[in-house]
């Protein structure tokens, strides 16, 4: 008897070739994150980010790459640090509405409300005078709280605690005012103050080219 022949076409299915697979999904590439879009309005909570003139002042000579980290020094003084100062050109009876637009702006852009300190010099902000009705332990009592933006007389700087922001109101009242409450305004800032009124008249009171 012939033994039967075995033909190629009777083998089992070849293995495709390793050509098939398809090529692994390229990983994304990380990249910067994109930048948090403000939402309109008053911000939620946020973190208020620490103001510069806070971090511990740099060594006037240049640091060695491979140096033994220094002893922690003691603690900054706060009265070291200068704030940024801005000037906002207005006239006595705009400044009031140049310091609330400068207030929605910090808003806008992150700033919390209880970081924020506003002085008039002249009127007082309607909201200060309707909170003053309910008598003035009540009034220092939001101050207190910093839950939200406090809105003082210029003349009560000095009781008004520190803040990371100050905006400052010229809009009129005594011509003294602004020469005594404006360097306190300057001191309970703690990263900026932001000036709204007559620039020559602030100018002769912070100093030329500020």
């Amino acid at each position: 008897m012939e033994e039967p022949q075995i033909h190629e076409s009777a083998q089992g299915p070849r293995v495709t070739p390793a050509a098939s697979r398809t090529a692994q999904t390229p990983r994304p590439v990380p990249g910067p994150r994109p930048a948090a879009v403000p939402r309109p309005g008053r911000p939620g909570p946020v973190r208020p980010a620490p103001p510069a003139q806070r971090a511990p002042q740099a060594a006037t000579g240049p640091v060695p790459a491979a140096a033994a980290p220094a002893a922690a020094p003691a603690t900054p003084s706060v009265s070291a640090a200068v704030p940024q100062v801005q000037l906002i050109p207005a006239s006595a009876e705009g400044a009031l509405d140049a310091a609330e637009e400068a207030v929605d702006l910090l808003l806008d852009t992150g700033r919390a409300p209880g970081d924020i300190l506003v002085l008039t010099t002249g009127d007082p902000h309607p909201w200060a005078a309707h909170e003053l009705s309910f008598g003035e332990a009540a009034y220092w009592a939001l101050h207190d709280a910093k839950d939200d933006v406090f809105y003082a007389d210029a003349a009560q700087a000095g009781r008004a605690a520190d803040r990371p922001v100050v905006v400052f109101a010229a809009n009129g009242g005594p011509v003294d005012t602004l020469a005594e409450a404006l360097p306190v305004a300057l001191a309970r800032a703690g990263a900026l103050l932001i000036v709204c009124g007559d620039v020559q008249r602030i100018n002769s009171v912070l100093g030329a080219g500020v």
